[in-house]
């Protein structure tokens, strides 16, 4: 694979890209950093009048963006996603499944409300609907358009709370809170790209999860250590591989982390 700053530069002209979650934080840095690229962005967020400020903020800057509503979890905002896309670009390049919740506390920078054993059924639930089963069934819905694509990406913004060796090394930073909802939502997205990558090898379409790192966000609090610019990084890098960057991994920037 390239270093990260070769990748970084890849020029995404004639790119089309769509962002869950792209209207706030960390999302609509990475809508950002795509439009800048010359890629044309398409900002998903449940807020659809949201989505579209952010867009027309983006064009004001001389680059590409439209607002969709788009909330990940519900089956007719997909649907409407994919007819959306079909009618207008007819193919999809590249897509960031980065919509994600936080419901184990006020936010990861705090210690979960209870322990894995006592764990809200209610935020078990919720969590993983926003955190796995939405990203699973929105890839599914828009595979077509990304096998039109001469060379498609699939980035799925994980954790490193969701590997199953630091969660279970003392030594790790992120072993002292056990955030059960949120931990193994990440954990079960990490096998989905493992899954869904080993079924499309060979093909064009790469399908990677990534870490972005404790990014200072309404979900990661006014703690954590990276800017939403800094955060945004490893996603522009998956979103940009070259046809020889790697497929069914899980990385932070150019490191390679253990599932």
């Amino acid at each position: 694979m390239q270093d990260n700053a070769a990748i970084i530069k890849q020029p995404l002209a004639g790119k089309t890209a769509l962002v869950t979650g792209g209207a706030r934080g960390m999302g609509l840095e990475i809508c950002r950093q795509l439009a800048a690229r010359g890629a044309t962005v398409v900002i998903g967020a449940r807020d659809e009048a949201k989505a579209r400020d952010c867009a027309d903020a983006l064009r004001g800057r001389g680059y590409q963006a439209v607002g969709i509503k788009l909330d990940v979890t519900s089956a007719e905002d997909r649907e409407a996603a994919y007819a959306y896309l079909s009618k207008t670009y007819a193919s999809l390049d590249i897509l960031i499944n980065n919509a994600g919740i936080w419901l184990d506390s006020a936010n990861a920078a705090t210690p979960p409300d209870r322990p894995p054993s006592a764990a809200s059924e209610a935020d078990v639930r919720g969590t993983f609907e926003a955190n796995f089963f939405a990203p699973v069934f929105l890839s599914q819905r828009l595979l077509p358009l990304l096998r039109r694509s001469s060379g498609a990406r699939i980035v799925n913004v994980s954790s490193i709370r969701g590997s199953l060796t630091h969660l279970s090394d003392p030594a790790s930073p992120v072993y002292p809170i056990k955030a059960l909802a949120y931990d193994t939502s990440k954990a079960a997205l990490n096998a989905f790209t493992i899954l869904l990558a080993e079924e499309l090898r060979g093909s064009h379409i790469k399908v990677n999860a990534i870490h972005p790192g404790w990014v200072r966000t309404g979900m990661g609090g006014g703690q954590a250590d990276l800017s939403p610019e800094e955060g945004a990084r490893t996603a522009i890098l998956y979103a940009g591989l070259d046809d020889d960057g790697p497929t069914g991994g899980f990385f932070y920037q150019d490191e390679r982390l253990p599932w």
